[in-house]
């Protein structure tokens, strides 16, 4: 079930970020990609600390991505990792290509 979750939430034009809300990294995230002007619906941000599948889900992004951590921010269907890594792209001018490459940023 959580394997099924995380597909129908990474598929196509949007960016998804899966966090905890009191994680630092994943405060880190959002902040970074706050800074972008999406599209309506284009920006989904999934707290997964409530869920009783949290840890299957966790499980899950270990699979897929070699990380169980959060956050874990895709675009599209590609991880792109955590807090550092979206840090890390938009310093470098990287994040905003990306972005635009799917098509979410107004």
């Amino acid at each position: 079930m959580a394997q099924q979750f995380v597909q129908t939430k990474i598929k196509g034009d949007k960016v998804v970020l899966f966090i905890k809300p009191t994680c630092s990294y994943c405060v880190t995230a959002k902040d970074v990609l706050s800074k972008y002007k999406f599209k309506p619906g284009h920006l989904e941000c999934i707290d997964i600390s409530g869920r009783t599948d949290m840890d299957n889900m966790q499980q899950y992004f270990l699979e897929l991505t070699g990380a169980r951590t959060v956050p874990r921010v895709f675009i599209g269907e590609d991880c792109i990792g955590g807090g550092s890594d979206v840090m890390a792209l938009h310093q470098s001018g990287k994040l905003e290509n990306m972005l635009q490459s799917i098509g979410a940023l107004q």
